[in-house]
């Protein structure tokens, strides 16, 4: 799996945990929704650091929860 995958992967597991959309979770995160839009619809990749952090912020968790997930220590580079 690369690791764009991984990132859209997580941001989708993690919608779907919180019952909420990617809109809402960007909007309470301070951010436009467009950058995690572009990211999932492959416009984007190469993901900033900010952008996951400013999701993050916006699911009410840590860039270090964002990350647990065995996959990632798999994830090939893009």
């Amino acid at each position: 799996m690369k690791l764009n995958d991984a990132i859209i992967k997580r941001i989708e597991e993690i919608c779907e945990e919180r019952g909420s959309n990617v809109c809402d979770i960007a909007l309470k995160g301070g951010m436009s929704p467009s950058a995690i839009y572009d990211l999932l619809k492959g416009r984007t990749k190469c993901s900033k650091v900010i952008t996951i952090k400013r999701f993050c912020e916006g699911a009410e968790m840590t860039l270090s929860e964002f990350f647990d997930r065995d996959y990632f220590d798999a994830a090939e580079d893009d």
